[in-house]
């Protein structure tokens, strides 16, 4: 999955846009514990979100 795809999987599941990148990186974590992507692409993902100025809690 890409950036792009969690943003669109986002908005469809919360339907507004996320308002920075700590609520994707919240989305990301809870569909990881949900078991709904891989740990290969949360870790991608956590990087490139982290790299985007997401606090990771």
């Amino acid at each position: 999955m890409t950036l792009e795809g969690l943003i669109q999987k986002f908005v469809e599941e919360k339907e507004h846009k996320p308002t920075s990148a700590n609520d994707l990186l919240d989305f990301l974590k809870r569909g990881y514990i949900q078991g709904k992507l891989s740990f290969v692409e949360y870790r991608k993902l956590m990087q490139e979100l982290d790299q985007r100025g997401a606090t990771i809690a």
